[in-house]
């Protein structure tokens, strides 16, 4: 099994070289052939989708599988039209390969670039959701890089078709490598690709926190990800409560199953007794469990209609509960919100509704988060609602990229230096030439003969 995955490994590693240097024309005809190929077996998707389903609905109700993980996987004719849609936003995004980040003389005649490229192959393991194998695939293949796949056993069907649907069409337009886009199926191949750094350049793991955290700590590749995603919103004394109500509700009830729904609702206490006894009821209606602290407790269990309210342990400030519950506390001040955030939270998206300018700003600026929403959802931190075309992930991390991570974290840069026979040695001794280091407005493309794109 080892020597196998690593055949595939070094096929993709080869593979990229040639990917790297493919051009846009030939990147969106394979990426138009991937959307139609979808389009063109919508049934044959489903039907394995729904073998996946079948056998997940067996394992949750032995308490083997959680409902969120079979939300995530379950694929309907809806969402194979937003994985199509998905990779044709991509194919209209412009192609990042090549394009000059900056451009420097050191003398005259003597020109630095620094030019973006691809990582090279990417490992990407995930759990459940079988669309993200044509959303990292689409922007992986635009940005020139290969890839090689790993999703959950839970959605082995559904992967495999999806899968071999969108490399069989990627290979089958002229200019594509084949085999640069591999995938495995078992867990000791991910055991395995761990021990690769020599061939793969960087993990972008998307799952449970524990998942996650396995990968940081078993393997010297790079890992791209978020191991938590606690997110919260806190509503200001000063908030538009109208405004509140809708906010926290899409923020928890819209799609509780993903990383950047809300897990805990914060509230300052001079509008707690206004605001929370309606939004407890919308919540309730919605059926969310809602575990709050002594405060806001006390304001709740008098209210009859409520059916599920429980008092907040420690442990639920830290679970990222990825369902209908919700844990609720009330505090002083901005401040005491901003505090617990960055104590309990994962950096991941967080939120404060309030109308006071001053606050809007100090919440920004002192809450450690890769998404910071000023009245609006926390469901929006997406790579596709934030005009990426799709995601990778969502990436806590505060080096190479953070938030969700679109073509732009799969890319890194190469410097190319364009000269005329120049010497180190001119630069050097008594009677030395000066470098004059001074920024111009040129592109590498337009001192080769051919570009780099």
């Amino acid at each position: 099994m080892a020597q196998e995955i690593e055949e595939k490994v070094i096929e993709a590693k080869k593979a990229s070289i040639i990917l790297a240097s493919v051009n846009t024309g030939t990147k969106n005809a394979a990426l138009e052939a991937m959307a139609q190929a979808l389009d063109d077996n919508r049934d044959q998707i489903l039907a394995a989708n729904q073998k996946d389903v079948e056998t997940a609905e067996k394992l949750k109700r032995k308490g083997e599988l959680s409902q969120a993980l079979v939300d995530r996987l379950k694929v309907s004719d809806s969402k194979i039209s937003g994985m199509i849609d998905g990779i044709r936003d991509v194919i209209e995004l412009k192609d990042p390969v090549g394009e000059t980040i900056a451009a420097l003389e050191l003398d005259q005649g003597l020109e630095l670039f620094q030019v973006s490229s691809p990582i090279g192959l990417i490992g990407v393991i995930f759990e459940s959701r079988p669309d993200v194998v044509p959303q990292v695939m689409s922007l992986c293949l635009k940005s020139g890089n290969a890839t090689i796949f790993k999703g959950g056993s839970e959605a082995l069907n559904s992967n495999r078709v999806i899968f071999d649907l969108l490399k069989e069409a990627a290979e089958s337009v002229k200019g594509m490598p084949a085999g640069a886009f591999q995938l495995m199926e078992t867990r000791e191949e991910v055991n395995d690709i761990l021990s690769m750094d020599a061939y793969i350049d960087l993990l972008i793991p998307r799952g449970s926190n524990a998942f996650v955290k396995y990968m940081q700590d078993n393997t010297k590749i790079p890992v791209l990800g978020h191991a938590d995603g606690i997110c919260h919103v806190y509503v200001d004394e000063d908030a538009d409560l109208t405004k509140a109500y809708d906010v926290c509700f899409d923020s928890k009830v819209q799609y509780p199953a993903v990383c950047n729904a809300m897990e805990t609702l914060l509230v300052h206490e001079k509008v707690a007794e206004k605001f929370l006894p309606t939004m407890a009821k919308r919540f309730d209606e919605a059926g969310v469990e809602m575990r709050c602290d002594e405060q806001s407790y006390s304001i709740l269990e008098m209210i009859d209609f409520l059916k599920s309210i429980l008092r907040a342990t420690e442990e639920d400030w830290s679970t990222e509960y990825n369902d209908l519950i919700l844990s609720i506390k009330i505090v002083e001040s901005m401040e005491e919100a901003i505090e617990h955030i960055n104590t309990y939270g994962s950096h991941h998206t967080d939120a404060i509704i309030t109308e006071n300018k001053f606050k809007k700003k100090d919440f920004t600026d002192l809450v450690d988060s890769s998404s910071v929403m000023i009245n609006a959802s926390t469901r929006f931190a997406d790579g596709f609602r934030y005009g990426k075309g799709a995601e990778v992930g969502i990436s806590t991390n505060k080096i190479h990229a953070r938030g969700p991570v679109g073509m732009e974290g799969l890319l890194i840069y190469k410097y190319v230096l364009v000269g005329d026979g120049e010497r180190v040695a001119d630069y050097a001794g008594p009677e030395a030439r000066k470098f004059t280091h001074r920024k111009i407005n040129r592109k590498a493309s337009d001192v080769l003969d051919t570009t780099l794109e």
